[in-house]
């Protein structure tokens, strides 16, 4: 399986996740069979345990993403990253349709979620693809709070009170570190990029029951000791758009993104960064080739995997496209990792 021919850029088989406030917006979006089974989530590229992603194309297909990682672990992930990481990919990557509000939660650091579950903390950031009016989302906290503030406020009902409420609108970025408290607001449909991680420690629920009429879970306690309390200036990324240029939006230890919106052919030569590339069309199409003259064809909706010994790139619209571009940056001699 480690001949050179099976080096290539991959798309994979979407996980859609059915959950009781998901919308009907992923399938169109992503051109396929629209059902009347409520979608709240598509895992684009996932290496969560019991949701690997599957190869939707070339001559891998049918293999999971854990099969490239024995096989191609540093080539497939770029020297840095595969020290770093291991045999173990560090992004999940989503598209997410809020019908109705998802409950406030907030995800622990690093150190934390080792200590406490033997994994990876879990910071990510939001693109809002597309907003209903008066749609709005929650991040971080508007008022100085405290762990004492912040139980009492769980127990009474007020904690949205204190939390930063935010009318959000397409090409909006908010970018979620660990510790940060967070929700999505119905209305809303965003690509998603994180740390990989399903840990979520959930604050308020809006006291309403599940699917079988259960009150879910809260994790007051394990929370408390998550959540940053600080009082930010501002919450959300500010940017300017540029056209057929790569327009960051967010350099953290754990990934950079950029948005580009191309209506002219673009050179990507990110060799250099010894990383994998992700690449999540958000609107129109394109054809990408790289070094090795593998070629892919990606619309809206669909997402691809560069390995990192490919990544100098022929970026060619077939329509004016937006996308949004990732890689995991080296760290510097300030930054650490824990696990």
């Amino acid at each position: 399986m480690a001949e050179a021919n099976h080096l290539y850029p991959y798309v994979f088989r979407p996980i859609l996740k059915s959950v009781v406030w998901g919308g009907q917006k992923i399938r169109p979006y992503k051109g396929l069979e629209p059902t009347d089974e409520p979608i709240g989530e598509s895992w684009e590229i996932s290496h969560v345990d019991g949701s690997f992603s599957v190869i939707d194309n070339g001559a891998l297909s049918g293999k999971t993403i854990d099969d490239l990682l024995v096989y191609h672990g540093e080539e497939l992930l770029g020297r840095h990253v595969f020290e770093r990481f291991g045999r173990k990919f560090p992004l999940l990557i989503k598209f997410i349709d809020a019908r109705e509000d998802l409950s406030v939660q907030v995800h622990p650091d690093d150190h934390l979620a080792a200590e406490r579950h033997n994994s990876s903390g879990k910071t990510e950031m939001w693109y809002v693809l597309q907003a209903e009016p008066n749609a709005r989302l929650y991040s971080g906290m508007a008022v100085q709070s405290s762990p004492d503030d912040y139980e009492r406020r769980v127990t009474d009902g007020t904690i949205m009170d204190v939390l930063a409420e935010h009318k959000v609108h397409a090409g909006d970025v908010f970018f979620l570190p660990a510790g940060r408290i967070h929700a999505i607001g119905a209305g809303c449909f965003v690509a998603e990029i994180q740390q990989t991680s399903d840990i979520t420690y959930r604050i308020y629920d809006y006291n309403r029951p599940d699917a079988e009429g259960r009150m879910r879970e809260l994790h007051t306690e394990w929370a408390k000791d998550a959540i940053n309390f600080q009082v930010e200036k501002s919450y959300q990324t500010d940017y300017r758009s540029c056209r057929n240029t790569a327009v960051e939006l967010v350099d953290c230890p754990y990934f950079h993104t950029s948005v580009l919106e191309l209506d002219q052919p673009l050179q990507r030569n990110l060799l250099e960064k010894d990383s994998f590339v992700i690449y999540m069309c958000l609107d129109g199409a394109l054809t990408i080739t790289d070094n090795r003259s593998n070629t892919i064809q990606l619309q809206q909706g669909r997402s691809v995997l560069i390995p990192a010994a490919l990544a100098d790139l022929q970026l060619m619209p077939q329509i004016a496209c937006k996308l949004l571009e990732t890689y995991i940056p080296p760290l510097s001699n300030s930054q650490h990792f824990s696990l």
